[in-house]
């Protein structure tokens, strides 16, 4: 999606996992356990809460490649996928941010992950991703922002 706001005040919003809250769902009452201040750095490790289905889940992030201002990489070490792998990218055009993010994960359970994907997981994902979407206009309130449907991609898939 493209803001039109400068990368800087766009990044520092992403950068802080306290605002991930703000644009997930609340549905899945998203809930950020690690102690504040978070520094964000290469290896930081960030602790939150999800309910799914109306299950409580633990997940446990690392901050595995940050280059401020340009881009972070989240890789799921704790959770529900077997592998969650997460890139922001951000890169001024024009004066204004265009925010990209790219997604890869894999369910686990082999066979029974590919069904509850196909049933499920993959639908929810493509939600959430709009409802960040949305979110973001309402959080940024101003007018001129574009963006296109989310494209998630899993491994076994590309």
């Amino acid at each position: 999606m493209t803001v039109p706001l400068p990368v800087a005040e766009v990044f520092r919003f992403f950068e802080d996992p306290l605002n991930l809250a703000r644009i997930t769902p609340p549905e899945l009452r998203f809930v950020v356990k690690t102690p504040r201040p978070i520094e964000m750095r290469p290896g930081a490790l960030i602790d939150y809460t999800i309910r799914w289905l109306g299950l409580p889940m633990k997940w446990r992030t690392r901050i595995c490649a940050y280059q401020p201002g340009k881009y972070f990489i989240d890789e799921q070490i704790r959770g529900p996928y077997k592998l969650w792998r997460h890139r922001h990218d951000f890169v001024e055009v024009s004066g204004a941010s265009r925010i990209s993010d790219h997604v890869e994960y894999e369910l686990p359970l082999g066979l029974l992950g590919r069904i509850a994907h196909a049933a499920i997981v993959g639908r929810q994902l493509e939600w959430i991703f709009a409802y960040r979407q949305r979110a973001i206009v309402q959080i940024f309130g101003v007018p001129g922002i574009s963006f296109t449907n989310p494209q998630i991609v899993r491994p076994d898939t590309r």
